[in-house]
């Protein structure tokens, strides 16, 4: 699919809420343990969009990427961004010997369309797709760099302290955090940061409304 006939499409369902899409398209929100589906909602997009529900490290549409992150609404009503955005899987060996202009984490940021929900509760009843947008890495080159120097901050780290010295408080606009929360998890993903995130990415969507 062309990257603005999705746009176009996930435009079309600007107000609607996600979690009716999920029951139409037969996507699991509520795990057998009682927990949440973490991914449910993009899942959502990507079966409205027909896309192949991805965990790969390539953009999931070839030559873009599809994300959604979550916002919240504060007691002061003012709109914010819930939690870092999962970019992609961190891997220590593909790290250690890729430079950042061949990395993963490059491909998946060069052209990314962006959709946003709202998320109202843990019980996940209802949460009302707030919109779309784009962002595109290559087009702001302080942007770039500061996010190549969290890549390569990452890779020297692995290189000299080791794969297990990582911790979220590195990078500015990129973190190397643990997948999941608890379980005694070790697997790291790549992750945008919520100030990041509410930087860049939620003014861009506010200038949709």
């Amino acid at each position: 699919m062309e990257r603005q006939e999705a746009i176009r499409r996930l435009s079309e369902i600007k107000g609607r809420n996600l979690r009716e899409l999920a029951d139409v398209y037969e996507v699991t929100v509520f795990t057998g343990r009682g927990g949440t589906n973490k991914g449910w909602a993009g899942h959502v997009l990507e079966k409205y969009l027909g896309l192949p529900i991805n965990s790969s490290q390539s953009p999931n549409a070839g030559s873009w990427e599809l994300k959604l992150i979550s916002l919240r609404y504060l007691k002061s009503k003012e709109l914010t961004v819930k939690e870092p955005m999962q970019v992609t899987q961190l891997n220590p060996n593909n790290v250690r010997q890729t430079d950042f202009e061949n990395s993963h984490l490059l491909a998946k940021l060069k052209h990314v369309v962006i959709g946003a929900r709202i998320w109202e509760s843990t019980q996940e009843e209802k949460s009302i797709f707030y919109g779309v947008t784009t962002f595109d890495l290559l087009d702001d080159l302080e942007v770039y760099n500061q996010i190549k120097d969290d890549y390569n901050l990452v890779k020297e780290t692995i290189r000299s302290q080791g794969f297990s010295t990582l911790n979220s408080g590195m990078g500015k606009y990129i973190q190397p955090k643990t997948k999941g929360t608890g379980h005694g998890s070790t697997s790291r993903a790549f992750y945008a940061r919520a100030s990041f995130l509410k930087k860049f990415v939620l003014p861009l969507l506010s200038q949709e409304e």
